[in-house]
């Protein structure tokens, strides 16, 4: 029998669902409704468009084979009715109706056998003085991508400040900076951009890449006021006043669960509307999915939330399937994502170390910066990871990458995100089969090399030292502190002779011969160019009887990364 499915939200979610619905049940009837004058859009390339790398705007809303995806599209292509500029205004599940108000102010009931709820989320507000000025702009949606992109091709912005250092505010920090040379400054109020998704030192990483090419970042501040008159003139901090003609607002999303709330759904611990494994939420006759619902995370076990264009996509065509009476599952997510940072990427899956801590796991890290591809291949590039484990279990917890080369930083991550499901070990992952040819990779990958790193450490053959952990040591430690450098002497005699009596070279392949040189009584790290050096002369020393020395995770290649200048 044919169905009416209406479908609230139109962008990802909802316009999937609508058509692999009609693909399955092409005599039912599907309406979407959106609140919006467009759907069916790119949203993640919004940046993109501001950036100049995507020239029109309608680009976003075209299919891969160049066709608009507006009302006619959807009408004359899907045989689905296209709603915009209408709002749902209430749910009546007990009669299955949904009422909804046009722009014009006319009302209308629609009846429905089965409902979507794809309502999205919207950007979080700051709760300060002058957040409401002109030239405040956040970067929800493509009224706003349209607005900011004609303030800067106009020349109306030469200074903007982005609150906020996550994804979307870095993305449109480049947008700002690269193209159209906008003098761009970051405000974060944690200690680090991208909080709680990558560790310290992976976001001192992606910060400097993004200093290099002009955008400053001020980290630890907050924001207390937007100050203007007609128009943005500068953010207050509780540190300083910076001056700006534009302020981006990108400190995260909150869910759009009024209707789902409203109507008596439930909601689950993350705010977030609750749905099963087949996207359904607390009543049978409704589907919910995208920005709006909480998933379960597949790592922790917990609820999760997960505001990514990408999931929605996917979650979508499960509703779709469930919708025609099939029974389709989306078990959950572990959480995947990369930001471009000019040339390079950072990326990650699963939790990172803080987050583990914070979640219960014994949890520790281990970091390796190898070669992309094999050493002897003209074109190659470092490409830096840290792997996050449980102690004990040895389960692979998350990992996190950066490097110049974005799709060999990517292509890694998503090897291990296919995996976190199943709950992997390290030893799973140091025997992984990838496809192997010097253009594209080592013979022993870096994923490989990452997971025996990790063994190493838990078998207590690797006594690893971070970057911070060597900072600190080099900043602010006592006398007793000496680097044993075991890189070849064209690398580390200029070192030795700079600092000459916090440094010593002696190669890694001379050490048996000059063991006497090496002070016993020192506070002893070991260094080399990407650490395996230093680790060789770590299980060398040990053999020798000296038990303490460390040695320094991706060597000096990491320290230079992380913003130390020896």
């Amino acid at each position: 029998m044919a169905q009416k499915i209406i479908i609230v939200g139109g962008v990802a979610l909802g316009s999937k669902a609508a058509c692999r619905f009609k693909r399955l049940e092409p005599d039912s009837q599907v309406t979407i409704i959106d609140q919006d004058r467009f759907v069916s859009y790119g949203g993640c390339g919004i940046p993109f468009y501001v950036s100049g790398d995507v020239s029109d705007v309608n680009d976003l809303r075209k299919t891969s084979f160049h066709m608009l995806r507006d009302e006619a599209f959807f009408r004359n292509c899907k045989d689905i009715e296209v709603l915009t500029e209408t709002r749902a205004e209430r749910i009546d599940r007990q009669n299955k109706q949904i009422h909804i108000r046009r722009l014009d102010g006319t009302a209308d009931t629609l009846d429905y056998d089965q409902l979507v709820l794809g309502t999205g989320s919207r950007p979080r507000c700051l709760m300060i003085p002058g957040a409401d000025l002109p030239m405040v702009h956040t970067s929800a949606n493509l009224n706003d991508a349209q607005a900011i992109k004609e303030l800067v091709t106009k020349g109306r912005v030469e200074r903007a400040v982005i609150i906020g250092g996550g994804f979307i505010g870095l993305e449109m920090a480049e947008a700002l900076a690269d193209m159209w040379e906008v003098d761009t400054t970051v405000v974060e109020y944690f200690d680090q951009i991208m909080p709680g998704f990558v560790g310290p030192q992976f976001a001192r990483m992606a910060q400097r890449q993004m200093e290099k090419h002009g955008v400053r970042f001020f980290l630890n501040e907050e924001v207390k006021a937007i100050e203007g008159t007609d128009s943005v003139e500068a953010v207050v901090t509780d540190k300083r006043r910076l001056q700006a003609d534009l302020v981006i607002i990108a400190i995260g999303a909150t869910p759009n669960v009024e209707l789902a709330r409203e109507s008596g759904l439930r909601l689950g611990p993350t705010g977030a509307i609750a749905v099963d494994e087949h996207m359904r939420t607390s009543d049978p006759a409704i589907y919910s999915g995208g920005d709006c619902a909480e998933i379960r995370n597949l790592v922790t076990g917990q609820p999760g939330y997960f505001p990514l264009g990408s999931m929605a996509n996917r979650q979508g065509r499960v509703i779709g399937t469930n919708l025609a009476g099939g029974s389709a599952e989306f078990r959950g997510a572990v959480g995947s994502f990369v930001v471009k940072t000019f040339e390079a990427a950072l990326a990650g899956t699963g939790l990172s170390l803080e987050r583990a801590r914070r979640a219960g796991f014994d949890a520790v890290s281990v970091q390796v910066a190898q070669l992309d591809r094999a050493h002897f291949y003209p074109d190659k590039a470092m490409i830096h990871l840290e792997l996050v484990v449980e102690k004990k279990s040895r389960r692979i917890l998350g990992i996190q990458g950066f490097g110049e080369e974005g799709d060999a930083v990517v292509g890694r991550i998503n090897m291990v995100a296919a995996m976190l499901e199943d709950r992997p070990t390290i030893d799973r992952l140091s025997n992984v089969e990838l496809a192997y040819s010097p253009p594209f990779s080592s013979a022993m990958d870096v994923l490989n090399a990452l997971a025996n790193t990790a063994e190493n450490m838990l078998d207590g053959r690797y006594q690893p030292i971070d970057a911070d952990g060597f900072a600190e040591k080099w900043v602010h430690g006592n006398g007793n502190l000496l680097i044993l450098d075991c890189r070849a002497r064209q690398d580390g005699e200029s070192f030795a002779k700079k600092y000459p009596d916090r440094w010593i070279n002696i190669p890694q392949d001379e050490l048996r011969q000059r063991l006497a040189e090496i002070p016993a009584d020192k506070d002893l790290i070991l260094l080399c160019n990407t650490g395996v050096r230093s680790y060789e002369a770590q299980l060398n020393l040990r053999n020798m009887g000296i038990a303490d020395p460390v040695s320094v995770q991706g060597g000096i290649v990491t320290l230079g990364k992380c913003g130390l200048d020896l």
